[in-house]
């Protein structure tokens, strides 16, 4: 029996989504591609804030705020489940992409937002894909050297800083 989520007004989450019998279903450039596209038209429909991210092989890590009335499961079921129908149709195959309904934690105070932030900055160096985080292009430090704003935005001040610094 699953518990239900915990979910609050106006917070931020560590958002984790692992791939079916955690299959390497992002390990190609193209795939990482396309789950970056899903998220650029899930931010189209909906109203979130991207503050970090990587995309790995077979899962993905997200911190993410909803705006206002905006559900954390509304927003990822649609890049779920648009990305899961895309991948099925450039494989040919049917069924499930993901494996378990994806993980959330909200995010309860700084200290915690830039643990999670280093954890999921330093998730393709741990996997020894990269020397360090901001060469990682399926990652937000990269995304936001390179001033690209389609995923992560324009971050909060604050959030930016941690950027900077990293």
């Amino acid at each position: 029996m699953r518990h239900p989520r915990k979910l609050k007004d106006n917070a931020t989450y560590h958002v984790t989504v692992r791939a079916n019998r955690r299959e390497m279903v992002l390990f190609c450039t193209a795939m990482r591609i396309l789950f970056l596209n899903v998220v650029k038209r899930a931010k189209k429909k909906y109203k979130f804030q991207i503050d970090n991210f990587s995309i790995m092989g077979n899962h993905v890590h997200l911190i993410i705020r909803p705006g206002k009335d905006e559900s954390l499961s509304r927003i990822m079921q649609w890049i779920l489940s648009v990305f899961a129908m895309a991948w099925n149709r450039a494989h040919f195959q049917t069924g499930h992409v993901w494996g378990e309904r994806f993980f959330s934690k909200i995010i309860n105070d700084c200290i915690e937002f830039i643990k999670t932030f280093h954890y999921i900055s330093q998730n393709p160096v741990k996997a020894q894909l990269v020397k360090s985080p901001e060469e990682w292009e399926f990652g937000g430090l990269w995304h936001f050297i390179s001033g690209k704003k389609e995923i992560i935005g324009e971050p909060a001040s604050w959030i930016q800083e941690i950027y900077r610094n990293y």
